[in-house]
């Protein structure tokens, strides 16, 4: 039997990509993939348009959503994917609606902040090209690289907008307790998204972060994804089997704002229809589309 593959990790113009959701899943079905996930950062704004999409392509849709939270371990970051999610959830529009406020508190310090250093981005800038989008630094990334301030977004985040850049602003994020509390209230499976990404300087560490997450309630561990190498898939595989989470993969699809990341490809690697077949088999009632 042909294997299937599909991609849990995307992120369209209603976040930080540059694709419309209906544009990431006419790629996916280009792409050969049998189910996709939409999980833009902090909102859901993109779910309706893609689910009608992926409806009429055909393609099994996951509702999704990426949260940050605040990190456990210091220099590193926290993100909850949150999988099966009902986009009429309360709890979820309360949620979306307080972080999408804190993302715009802090995009104009941002600005006001390379204006100083001599860099002059406006807010209407950064508004259109966002495209109507939640507004985010990964926008004004571009906007660096488009005024040759900078090479390329790892530059960008590096130079000026990440943690000790030189236009860094912090913004309120929610604690693991809350972000996972919030996704379960929606009807939906909180999961790690690429644990690469916290920072743990050992294997103890590690298993501590994970083992704290599940007595919160997390489901499953992103496994495959497009910053983890062999060795790290091998890593996070057998935690996964260990405490008995989901296994699910994703590129981390942003469209031209990752233009090295592919649609459906994790560093070379695909990710298995198992993957998703097994988040719906795991959620309560899932939201199909």
């Amino acid at each position: 039997m042909t294997r299937q593959f599909v991609d849990l990790h995307s992120h369209s113009t209603a976040s930080d990509g540059t694709f419309a959701p209906a544009d990431v899943v006419r790629l996916a079905k280009s792409a050969g993939l049998v189910g996709l996930a939409l999980t833009d950062h902090d909102t859901i704004a993109g779910i309706t348009e893609a689910a009608a999409e992926a409806k009429k392509l055909e393609i099994t849709f996951i509702p999704g959503i990426e949260i940050s939270a605040v990190p456990p371990i210091d220099n590193g970051t926290l993100h909850i994917l949150g999988y099966c999610i009902d986009p009429q959830s309360p709890a979820l529009a309360e949620m979306t609606r307080n972080l999408i406020d804190a993302r715009d508190d802090r995009n104009p310090k941002i600005i006001a902040r390379l204006r100083e250093l001599g860099i002059v981005i406006t807010m209407d800038e950064a508004v259109n090209y966002a495209r109507g989008g939640v507004l985010g630094r990964p926008h004004i990334a571009a906007l660096l690289i488009r005024k040759g301030i900078v090479k390329t977004v790892k530059q960008a985040f590096d130079e000026y907008l990440a943690p000790g850049g030189k236009a860094y602003f912090d913004k309120e994020r929610l604690t693991p307790r809350a972000a996972i509390s919030r996704i379960r209230q929606s009807g939906g499976l909180p999961v790690l998204a690429h644990p690469v990404q916290l920072r743990a300087t050992n294997h103890a560490q590690l298993d501590r972060v994970i083992k704290d997450l599940l007595d919160l309630g997390l489901a499953g561990i992103e496994v495959i994804h497009s910053d983890h190498s062999q060795a790290l898939v091998d890593k996070y595989t057998r935690l996964a089997d260990r405490y008995g989470l989901l296994k699910t993969g994703g590129s981390d699809f942003h469209g031209g704002n990752k233009k090295d990341i592919s649609l459906g490809t994790a560093n070379g690697r695909r990710i298995p229809r198992k993957f998703m077949d097994d988040l719906l088999a795991r959620a309560a009632n899932p939201v199909r589309f």
